[in-house]
C-alpha cells in the first residue's frame, strides 16, 4: 500500500520536525514504520505505553538513533515545550516525526513555541489517486467501504460495517471526553445518525436540534465536536464576503465515505468530496498556498457541487453525477455567467465530451489524476 506523501514527508524531515496527523485508524503508524524502515537507527516511541514513556521522560535513547517517532506525545503536559528542547539541541543526524490524531491537530494552535520548526501533514484515507488501478470495481469498492485502510481492505462488505460500527462507537464513547464533558451520548450519537443520511444537502441546525429534543447551541457544539474529531468535514458556499458565507447554512461531508446512509448517489457524492478536499489539504501542506473547497449556490436555485479555491482563485468547479452525463443546467449557469472552467464527473463514463469550458469526464479517469 503507499501513500502519497511519503517522498515529500521523507525530504521535509531532512529540514524541520514533521507533524502528521489525521483520523484515527487512518494509517499514520503504518506510514511512520515506512518511513522507519529508510533510516540505519530509528525508534518508536508511543506515549501510551509505560515502557516508552519511561525513555520518553528521561530521554534515555542512544545517541546513534537516527529518526524518533513520538507517537500520541500531544497527551504529555508541556509537550510543546518538550519537543523545542528535543528539537533545538538534537545532534544534526537525529529527524523527528509527531503523529496524533484529533488532539494533535487541535492543540497545536494553542501558542507558539514550536512555531517555524515543524511541517505539517494530513493523513486521509485512502483515495483512488493512491490506487494501483483507476477500474471501475476499485472506484466502486472505495464508494461503499471508504477509504480507511481496514475496512477498504476487509475480506468482505460484512466485515467492513462490522469495523465502522466499533469504530464510531469507539469515537463516541471515549474521544469525545478528550474535548467535552458529555454525558448525553445518545443525543450525539442521533446528531451524527441525522448527519449520516444527510449528506448532499444543506443542514439546519435548528431542524436537528427539534429531532433530537436538545437547544440549537448543544447541536452546534455536537457537529464541532465530529469535525474536530475528523469525522466529518464542512462546506460552505463560497463568497467573495466570507464573513456572509460563514452565516450560510453548510454541507457536511463524511471523512470515511462507507458510513453515508442512503443511495448511492449520496455515496458518490461524498466520495467525490474527499477525494477534492484530500487533493487541496495536500496542496496546502506540500506548497502552503491556502486552499478552500466550497459549493455554489443561488437564491434562484441554481447550484453546483463543489468549488475548487486555490491562492484565493477559482480553479474549477465540479458537479458530481452517479449516471447522468447530460450538461448539468447549475454547472452551465455558472461557467458562461462568470467565465470558470467546469468539470461534471460521472461514474464509468463512457464517452468524454466538451461544451465550450465545460468538460464531462469520467470520475475514475480525473480522480485517479489528482496529484501535487
Amino acid at each position: 500500500m503507499f501513500r502519497s506523501q511519503q517522498t515529500i514527508i521523507l525530504q521535509d524531515l531532512r529540514k524541520k520536525m514533521v507533524f502528521l496527523t489525521g483520523p484515527r485508524q487512518v494509517g499514520k503508524t503504518w506510514l511512520a514504520q515506512e518511513l522507519m524502515k529508510t533510516f540505519k537507527k530509528p525508534l518508536y516511541l508511543n506515549y501510551d505505553d509505560p515502557d516508552h514513556l519511561k525513555i520518553i521522560k528521561k530521554r534515555t535513547w542512544l545517541r546513534e538513533i537516527d529518526f524518533i517517532i513520538f507517537d500520541e506525545i500531544h497527551k504529555m503536559p508541556g509537550w510543546k515545550n518538550y519537543l523545542k528542547g528535543i528539537y533545538d539541541t538534537r545532534p544534526q543526524n537525529l529527524h523527528i516525526l509527531v503523529t496524533g490524531s484529533a488532539r494533535l491537530d487541535t492543540f497545536r494552535y494553542s501558542g507558539d513555541s514550536l512555531a517555524g520548526r515543524y511541517f505539517l501533514h494530513h493523513l486521509l484515507p485512502l483515495s483512488l489517486a493512491e490506487m494501483n488501478s483507476s477500474s471501475v470495481a476499485e472506484e466502486e469498492k472505495l464508494i461503499q467501504r471508504g477509504g480507511f485502510p481496514e475496512a477498504f481492505l476487509a475480506n468482505s462488505d460484512e466485515d467492513a460495517d462490522r469495523w465502522r460500527s466499533q469504530y464510531l462507537q469507539g469515537l463516541i464513547r471515549f474521544d469525545v471526553l478528550d474535548f467535552e464533558r458529555i454525558h448525553d451520548f445518545k443525543a450525539i450519537q442521533n446528531v451524527l445518525e441525522i448527519l449520516r443520511r444527510s449528506v448532499g444537502s444543506t443542514i439546519s441546525y435548528q431542524s436537528i436540534a427539534e429531532d433530537v429534543g436538545v437547544a440549537l447551541n448543544t447541536v452546534k457544539k455536537y457537529i464541532q465536536i465530529l469535525e474536530d474529531l475528523h469525522i466529518v468535514f464542512r462546506l460552505i458556499p463560497y463568497s467573495s464576503k466570507i464573513r456572509h458565507s460563514l452565516k450560510k447554512e453548510p454541507k457536511l461531508y463524511f471523512y470515511d465515505t462507507g458510513a453515508v446512509v442512503g443511495d448511492v448517489g449520496a455515496k458518490y457524492e461524498n466520495y467525490v468530496a474527499l477525494s477534492l478536499y484530500k487533493y487541496l489539504l495536500q496542496i496546502a501542506d506540500q506548497k502552503g498556498k491556502p486552499v478552500g473547497l466550497y459549493y455554489l449556490k443561488t437564491k434562484a436555485g441554481n447550484e453546483v457541487d463543489f468549488c475548487l479555491v486555490i491562492d484565493d482563485k477559482i480553479k474549477n468547479i465540479i458537479e458530481a453525477k452517479w449516471t447522468d452525463d447530460h450538461l448539468h443546467k447549475g454547472l452551465n449557469y455558472f461557467c458562461k455567467k462568470y467565465h470558470l472552467a467546469g468539470i461534471q464527473l460521472v461514474h464509468h463514463l463512457k464517452t468524454e465530451q466538451q461544451f465550450e469550458n465545460i468538460k464531462i469526464k469520467d470520475s475514475a479517469t480525473y480522480l485517479k489524476s489528482l496529484s501535487c
